[in-house]
């Protein structure tokens, strides 16, 4: 087998593509599982670090997963293997591979999860959510762009759900008025929906809204469309893979990076 990089090459890089500076104080980025030591020759790049993740990291013999969502959130007081998350570090330890995770810093860096997503509704002149950002400030959640051209807000919602890895998305309608600029929070971002009609925002697109929250945008006159958490996020799987591989491109040693293909949203449809 040729030599593969080090974890600590490869925390590095990922370090270069979301700063954990720009992470929130809650959060939980960076290495999780594993040695900064340890030699890596494949990388699986995903959402969410589940079973399924973890079966297909051991299938395609990869050796570090890298995630969206931080497989550890808090402090653990015990490691039960009969418990779900005791069992899953208990198989990735066994078969040596580590996890690291890039979370909101990941949502918030340039060509992130915020970036991919306004770039795949089509927005155009997309600045950071808190407006124009001022030279040498640091970029923010969300991003707040503009259509290339008005369109009615069911004519947009069935743009969102094609665009995304969504079986279906909801709507929220506030009237008939239609859209040209256009906010988004990627996840569960409906805390945001003040400050995006605040902005002027025609329509808002995030996920996880709940019923209260969407009676609130109607209210305040601004249509949300609810892409779900899975959809307005699982893209940025496939883009970390191909940005982590340039960035290790030049390094010497040699390391695959795979993107898992296999996960589905949690939520259907019956």
């Amino acid at each position: 087998m040729s030599k593969g990089l080090k974890c600590q090459q490869v925390m590095e890089a990922l370090e270069r593509i979301a700063p954990k500076r720009l992470a929130e104080e809650w959060d939980n980025p960076g290495l999780l599982v594993g040695s900064p030591a340890q030699e890596v020759h494949k990388i699986l790049t995903c959402l969410d670090v589940t079973d399924e993740v973890v079966e297909e990291a051991v299938s395609l013999g990869a050796d570090m997963i890298v995630a969206h969502h931080p497989l550890i959130f808090k402090g653990l007081k015990k490691l039960r293997t009969d418990l779900p998350l005791g069992a899953r570090l208990q198989k990735l330890m066994v078969h040596g591979i580590a996890v690291a995770a890039a979370h909101t810093n990941l949502d918030t860096a340039e060509g992130g999860v915020n970036d991919v997503l306004a770039n795949l509704m089509g927005l155009t002149d997309i600045q950071p959510f808190a407006g124009k950002a001022e030279e040498g400030a640091e970029p923010t959640l969300g991003r707040i762009g503009y259509l290339p051209e008005a369109m009615s807000i069911e004519g947009f919602a069935r743009q969102v759900k094609a665009a995304l890895p969504a079986d279906y998305v909801r709507l929220v309608k506030a009237g008939d008025k239609q859209v040209k600029k256009v906010a988004l929070c990627s996840g569960a971002g409906a805390e945001f929906i003040a400050k995006a009609s605040f902005l002027g925002a025609d329509a808002y697109v995030t996920g996880d809204v709940k019923y209260h929250e969407a009676q609130q945008a109607v209210e305040m006159g601004i249509h949300v469309i609810d892409g779900g958490h899975f959809g307005t996020e699982f893209p940025i799987a496939a883009v970390l893979r191909d940005r982590l591989a340039g960035e290790l491109s030049g390094l010497k040693g040699t390391v695959e990076v795979v993107t898992d293909t296999l996960s589905k949203d949690i939520f259907s449809v019956i």
